[in-house]
This record gives C-alpha cells, sequence and structure tokens, in this order.
C-alpha cells in the first residue's frame, strides 16, 4: 500500500517502563501507571508514544534480553494492561510504538535452549562456531556490554556469539526460518493495533561471511563486520515487502556509527527500506564514539552533526529528532549546565524542536531531569555500566573512576519519573525498584505544573508552536555561523515565513550575532526564556523569531 507518513507532524514520548510510574504499589513501573498519564502525555503535545521492551525478559540488561517476543511480561501488567493502554493511545488519536529487538534473544528464550541441544529446526538460530585448532576463540571480536564477544556453552560444547550482554546471544539472521519468526513477530502487534517499531541495533543483523578477524577498529573489535553488514538492506526490504508494506504502520532504525549518506541507503523515501533513522553523531558532541570515552562539550561538534542530518537528508529522507534516550546520560547534565538548570534546559529544547524532522522526548526531560550521582559503584543496576566500571583505570581512585560513571553511565537517566515532592518522589507507594534521584523535592512534575516559568510549560509552549508554523515542516535550513563556539544560530525558511532560532550555550552574557538578511526591527518574538531582551543575550538564552516575508 501506497505509505501514509503520518509520522512527520508528530511528537513522540519515550516511555523507559520500569521507571514511568508505578500504578499497583510493586515498585516497578508498569502500564497500570502508563495508563494513569495518558492525559499527561498528551498535555505535552505528544501525539505517540515508544515503548523500551516489556515483553519477559530475566532483566540481564533492563527487558533488551527478551524471553517471549509475543507476550507483555507480568510485572507490568501482562497483556490485559496492555490491550487497555493500546486502547487509551487510540481513543486520544495518539500511535503506541514498540521495541523490536531482534539482532539477539536472551539466553532463556525457548529458541536458544533448543539451539544449544542441537534440536531442529532451532539448531542454527543462533550463530555458534567451534573453539579455533589452538583452542583460541572464533575470532577476535568484542562485545559492546561484557568483555569479548564468545562465550563457551557447555551443553553444545561451542561457543555463541554475543554483541551485547553474555546473556544476549545473537540471532543468526542468514537463516531463512530466523527470519519468518521475526515476521511472525511483527504481525501479531501489528494485527493487534500496534502503529509501528524502533528496531534496536538493526544495523547489526548481518554478519559478513566467515566472521574474519578485525585488525583496524582499536574499540568495539569486529564492527566493520557486522555493522551495515552484507545482507542488511536485503533483509530490511524482506521484512517491508513481506509486512510493512502491508499495514499503516511507522519504522525507526537504532543505526551506530551512521552518517548520513549511508543513512539515505536506508531511509530515502523513493527506494529505502524503512521510515526513519536515530542516529548517534549529535550524542557525540562531548565523546568519542562512546559516552565512556568523554572529552570537553564543543558546541561546533554538536551543531555540526545536528547541520549534516538536515542538509543532507532535505526532500530525500525525514529526521528523527532526539536530545535524550534511555542510552545516555541527561542532557543537561552533558551539554547544559547544572548551575543554569532552568535556563539550560530551555535553550536545548528550542535547539532541536524547530528543526525539519519527528521530535523525541525521552521520559523526565520535559522537567530537566538531572544525572544520578550514586555513593558507589554497587548501587548501578546496568550491565553496560558495572563492567566499565571494573575495567576502568585501577590506577585512579575510586572517587575518579565514580564520576567518570556519573558522567557516562545509562543509568543517569533510568532513575525514577520525579512526579512530586512526597516519598519516592510519587513514583510508587511502595519500594521503587531502583534509587531515586535525591534532587526530587525541587525538580518535579507537580512543583512545575505550578511554576508558569517552568522547563515542563516551556517545552509545551515550544511543541504547541512548532505544530503551528509551516516553516518547521516545509522550510529550508541553515546554520548561519557554524563555526561559533558560544552560539547556534539557525534558520528555518519557507514561503510566507521566515524562522530564525537564536541559542547561546555561554555561561556569561554574549553579544548576538544574526545573519544580515534577517531584521529584527520587523520581527515578531514567538518565544523565549527571558524577558526583556536584548542585543546581549544572557547565559542560556533562546529566542525563536518570525519574519514574515
Amino acid at each position: 500500500m501506497e505509505r501514509n507518513r503520518w509520522y512527520k507532524d508528530m511528537v513522540f514520548y519515550q516511555i523507559w517502563p520500569r521507571s514511568f510510574k508505578d500504578g499497583n504499589g510493586d515498585g516497578m513501573g508498569d502500564l497500570w501507571g502508563v495508563l494513569e498519564k495518558l492525559d499527561y502525555i498528551q498535555s505535552l503535545g505528544c501525539d505517540g508514544i515508544w515503548f523500551s521492551p516489556i515483553y519477559p525478559s530475566p532483566g540481564a540488561d533492563c527487558g533488551y534480553d527478551i524471553a517471549d517476543y509475543m507476550d507483555i511480561a507480568p510485572e507490568f501488567g501482562g497483556m490485559e494492561a496492555f490491550g487497555q493502554v493500546l486502547e487509551g493511545c487510540h481513543r486520544r488519536g495518539m500511535k503506541l510504538l514498540m521495541d523490536l529487538v531482534v539482532n539477539h534473544t536472551s539466553d532463556e528464550h525457548e529458541w536458544f535452549q533448543k539451539s544449544r541441544r542441537r534440536i531442529e529446526p532451532y539448531t542454527d538460530y543462533y550463530i555458534w562456531r567451534p573453539a579455533r585448532p589452538d583452542g583460541k576463540l572464533p575470532n577476535n571480536w568484542d562485545s559492546n556490554f561484557e568483555g569479548k564477544a564468545w562465550t563457551y556453552d557447555e551443553v553444545r560444547g561451542e561457543y555463541y556469539l554475543h554483541l551485547f550482554a553474555v546473556k544476549q546471544p545473537d540471532l543468526n539472521m542468514d537463516n531463512p526460518l530466523v527470519r519468518e519468526e521475526v515476521k511472525k513477530i511483527l504481525r501479531f502487534w501489528l494485527d493487534m493495533g500496534v502503529d509501528g517499531f524502533r528496531e534496536d541495533v538493526i544495523t547489526y543483523i548481518s554478519k559478513k561471511e566467515g566472521l574474519p578477524n578485525d585488525h583496524l577498529f582499536p574499540i568495539y573489535k569486529g564492527m566493520p563486520h557486522y555493522n551495515h553488514g552484507p545482507h542488511i538492506h536485503e533483509y530490511l526490504a524482506e521484512f517491508k515487502r513481506d509486512v510493512f508494506d502491508h499495514y499503516d504502520c511507522f519504522t525507526l532504525a537504532e543505526a551506530p556509527l551512521v552518517w548520513p549518506k549511508q543513512a539515505l541507503k536506508y531511509i530515502d523515501e523513493t527506494q529505502g527500506q524503512i521510515d526513519m533513522m536515530i542516529q548517534f553523531q549529535s550524542q557525540c558532541a562531548d565523546c568519542l564514539f562512546t559516552d565512556y570515552l568523554p572529552m570537553p562539550f564543543s558546541l561546533r561538534r554538536m551543531k555540526h552533526a545536528f547541520s549534516q542530518w538536515q542538509y543532507k537528508l532535505a526532500g530525500r529522507a525525514w529526521n528523527m529528532l532526539y536530545l535524550e534516550n534511555h542510552d545516555h546520560p541527561r542532557i543537561i547534565s552533558r551539554y547544559g549546565s547544572e548551575r543554569y538548570w532552568k535556563e539550560s534546559g530551555k535553550t536545548l529544547a528550542v535547539s532541536y524542536l524547530f528543526q525539519q524532522g519527528t521530535p523525541f522526548l525521552y521520559q523526565g526531560q520535559e522537567i530537566g531531569m538531572l544525572n544520578w550521582q550514586p555513593e558507589n559503584a554497587e548501587m548501578y543496576e546496568d550491565v553496560q555500566t558495572r563492567y566499565n566500571y571494573a575495567h576502568s583505570n585501577l590506577k585512579k581512585t575510586e572517587k575518579v573512576r565514580l564520576r567518570k560513571m556519573w558522567r557516562s553511565s545509562r543509568d543517569s537517566a533510568r532513575t525514577p519519573v520525579q512526579w512530586d515532592d512526597s516519598a519516592n518522589a510519587g513514583f510508587t507507594t511502595g519500594t521503587p525498584w531502583f534509587y531515586v534521584n535525591e534532587n526530587y523535592r525541587e525538580i518535579n512534575v507537580a512543583a512545575q505544573e505550578s511554576d508558569p516559568d517552568s522547563i515542563l510549560h516551556f517545552y509545551r509552549k515550544a511543541i504547541a508552536l512548532r505544530k503551528t508554523l509551516k516553516s518547521v515542516r516545509y522550510g529550508t535550513y541553515r546554520d548561519h555561523f557554524p563555526l561559533h563556539s558560544k552560539l547556534y544560530v539557525y534558520s528555518r525558511e519557507t514561503e510566507g515565513e521566515h524562522l530564525l532560532v537564536v541559542c547561546s550555550f555561554a555561561d556569561k552574557p554574549v553579544k548576538m550575532k544574526i545573519p544580515r538578511s534577517f531584521d529584527l526591527a520587523s520581527a515578531e518574538l514567538l518565544l523565549g526564556n527571558y524577558e526583556n531582551n536584548s542585543s546581549i543575550l544572557r547565559p542560556y538564552e533562546c529566542r525563536v523569531y518570525r519574519v514574515q516575508q
């Protein structure tokens, strides 16, 4: 069927379920809590929800190790609660996306348990290899989470490949039976009424034939042999042809280490296999490849990433816009300023909400939640954080090593949402499954609902405004001063309407700089985070102007 690209006019809200809202008092966020907060999500101006995994899972990677793809975990409320949330979304005119995680499963999945015992037809559902003749691992690849990418299985007597945690064995997508299983999963949820999928590390599903050693990549050794592998476009085209083309649905691919030119092979609207792509470049303005290799924040790097995707996708594909998700620390703590918490939170919102694309908000972003700073490493839950801490520079003091985790850990953004200043931040009436950030008495939804100058109300205004401006949907984009180290000034222009966005990322006053083609004397200030505007921008000041043409 002809694809209806309804996602272009939407704003999505990402829910990491176990930390969103507990609806039954057991300490774990669940779908009953989501049902309770649907009106709140809609009040932000969000038209859709993306759920991180809510399937049955042992929890080795907080739900990204799936044991059953066609059920909802009982701790989240099971299928009954899911049905009510789905109906509640659709009744409000909202869409619902599931997380499709098919590069790997849990090692407790029925498929893996049968594969390790060589029970047909599951024998080759995973990637198994014997040890090399010299007794070494099948190749030199690293996992993304826990050391080497191979673990020996005593039952099968062979090694299995896992690009992530030890308990996340990789599926063998070269096996056509595995691809048919994926199609069954897709149809199951689409037939139920789900509106689409965010596809977890989907560019990893095709590995190079022979699984050769990697002698080039310094970190994540092996990645050139499995990221954008030899059959990736063939397999994605198969899923599109056999499933997605028969539904009015939306697909969003997560793609580590991808650049716009390469992305177009996936998301070009005339010949691509998926609709939009989550890129990591905009998350690397303060690190090298990964959050665990931190560098000082560079506004120039951030602007370059944003602008390259805006320029190169224009007229050919659609951008996915985001600042935060479950895989990265909180953005104010990274790109903004905790000292100028409110001001930088608003400026960060403006920096991305008026670009061309579909924005995503991550739970708590709309109230400016900050990084969590635990007292010791044992308090972390995340498998990646635990491994990185244990293998960080042991010559450094514990305080220094822990500070790096504060800056880098995914758990920094996985603490419970701060709803009010009551016990446990209003997240649960029970004992929370995870630690609540101690700043919840100052930073919470209830306090910001009653403050008209809050970050929360600013997000509502910004989202409502972007939906009224045709230049945001259709206009051209231009970064006017790409080498400026303090200001991000971009325009969106379409016939009859020119938009100018000015964002200061300085903690001191900066002289405003605007392109010569814009005359602010005839401009209308649509949005800003300070009163009494002048030619001097105050710390982390942002402004959005409209110039009628």
